[in-house]
Formats: C-alpha cells, structure tokens, sequence
C-alpha cells in the first residue's frame, strides 16, 4: 500500500487545516529608529524601505503600524551628542525617553518596548563603561538599570537590554522594583550573537564601534549549549520575556532555547536578514513576499513565540489580506 501523505496538500483550505505553524499579527515587533531633533523622516540607504523619525515624527509611523494591526515597537535612539558614559541613554530628556512619552500619549493601544544598550550613545561605540580597551561589566550594569529605569517612567511597557552583560537582568529588576515599577516587563536578548548580519544596523543606528569588536561579551557563533545558560541564567535573575538574535542563520539555538524555556522566546529577524533579501527582490532574483512570508514561517516553527521584523507591516498586511 502506498502512504498519500499528499493528500492533505490537496488544496490551499486543506492545506490551511493542516498546517502545523500559524502565524498572527499579535506575534509581531516592529523596530523604529528615532533620532535626536525635529521634523525628521529620512531614508536608510542600507536598509531600503525603513527611515528614521525624530519623537515628534514618530506619530506618523506609529498611526501606519497601528493601521496594520501591528500592537508592539520596539524603539532605539540616536542621540545628537555622545560621550564616554553614555550619558543620553539615561538622561529623563534623552531622545527614547522623549520619544516614548510621545507615542505613549498618542498611542496607548501599542505595547512600546526600549532597547537598553549603550553603544548609540558612547563616544566609542561599545556597549559599556571602558576600562582600558575592554567594557568593565560591574560599573556599566548601574547605568544599564538606569537606562531601564529612565525608559520605564518616559512611558515603556518593557525594557529590552541587548548589552550581554552579565548580571544585567537581575540588576535591572531590582532597579525597577525599587523604582516601584514591579509591573514593568523585561525583554532580554539573553542569547545574542557577535554576528555579521548586523552591519546595516550599525548604520542606520550609528552604532559601530569605534576600535575592536564585541566578541568579548556578545556569544560566539560556534556556540550552541552557552546559548542555553544564557538563556537560563537571564530568565533565573528576573526575565519575563527571552530573545534570539540573529533569527534565521540561529534556528537550531532558537529551537533549543524554546525546548528549555518556561517563559515566551523572541526571534530577532535582524537588519542584516531584511537588506539580503530587499536586495535580492530588487534584483528579481526573489520574491520578496513569498521569501519573507517563508522566513517567518520558519522562525515560529523555529520556536519563536514573537517575532521582531522590519517585515512586521507588511506580513501584518499580508496576513489580514489572506495571504499568509
């Protein structure tokens, strides 16, 4: 007897039925850059199609992403002025916090989550206090929780510290507890590579580091079971939420850390991924429609349980449209 397991791939309704991996708008994180200043929309040549708004701009984008039916932002700042400290992360006027106070009182529906790092706003571009030519964890940890703290009462529902320093969840919780901000959630990117698909970023964010690399404190690729402590360790000091970054080329950690998590995991679909595959759709070589309704696919049943994707209006879109 032959097995038929082809007639469940009959038509697009069975297939429908049967599908194992379904995707929803609810699952999507849109990522905004904004900077420093006033009347602000401009291009990002190595990321076509995404822009960077200034607080008082970023209502425009944020009316588009709620008309998409996209409820979740996750925002990052460009500051005018740099300095050693990072001082702009945490000052009650720095450009997120502006930024935040703004979409929060325009858009009370969306779920506005602050990246907290300090490498757009060093002078050096590192994602810490320097001692010497490396980041000096303990010290950077107290302006991280700051940062945290800063963005949490600028109006952020969750913070998301992508530093990869250690013991910065747990400093961060006990910063905003102190702070009497116990309900506001954290958003780790426990499991953060040193990978190359982040160029574009760097960029659009002005980001890159001034000397070195971040290969002594973000993960190395080769890596796979430190991928699983850090993911343990960030959801034992305090973490509500843990993510993945980079998303595709990291789909077997993706799905080792789900496997082990008792709390939701997030794939970062990162900028790196977007430019390769605008690139390629701007040559015909792909359709860009099939290949990033594909990629998503791919990172939930990956075990992704929330997505953060410049693709996120589109595949909202597309979605609402029937078409994934």
């Amino acid at each position: 007897m032959i097995i038929r397991p082809r007639r469940l791939r009959k038509t697009a309704p069975i297939r429908d039925m049967a599908a194992e991996t379904r995707l929803s708008p609810s699952m999507l994180v849109y990522p905004i850059f904004v900077r420093e200043g006033s009347n602000i929309i401009e291009d990002i040549p190595a990321m076509p199609g995404q822009k960077r708004y200034s607080p008082d701009t970023l209502p425009y984008i944020l009316e588009e992403t709620a008309a998409a039916g996209v409820k979740s932002v996750l925002l990052f700042g460009i500051p005018e002025n740099k300095d050693e400290c990072g001082t702009q992360a945490y000052h009650e006027h720095g450009v997120i916090q502006e930024a935040l106070r703004i979409g929060k009182k325009n858009f009370p529906e969306i779920t506005f989550m602050g990246d907290v790092c300090m490498c757009e706003y060093t002078s050096h571009g590192h994602c810490g206090l320097l001692k010497g030519n490396t980041v000096d964890n303990d010290p950077t940890l107290e302006l991280l929780a700051k940062t945290a703290v800063a963005q949490a009462a600028a109006g952020a529902d969750v913070v998301a510290p992508s530093d990869m320093m250690d013991g910065r969840v747990g400093a961060i919780r006990k910063a905003l507890d102190a702070a009497g901000m116990e309900d506001k959630i954290i958003f780790s990117y426990a499991v953060k590579y040193a990978s190359a698909f982040y160029g574009p970023f760097r960029e659009a964010a002005g980001s890159a580091p001034s000397f070195g690399d971040r290969k002594s404190y973000q993960m190395d690729p080769r890596n796979k079971r430190e991928a699983i402590r850090e993911a343990l360790l960030d959801i034992e000091e305090g973490a509500d939420m843990i993510m993945v970054k980079p998303g595709l080329p990291y789909l077997d950690v993706l799905h080792a850390v789900k496997e082990v998590s008792p709390v939701p995991v997030g794939a970062y679909c990162v900028s790196g991924e977007y430019s390769m595959i605008k690139a390629a759709a701007a040559n015909g070589w792909l359709n860009e429609q099939l290949t990033v309704s594909e990629a998503a696919i791919c990172l939930a049943r990956g075990g992704a349980d929330i997505i953060v994707t410049y693709f996120s209006l589109e595949l909202a879109k597309w979605m609402k449209e029937g078409k994934l």
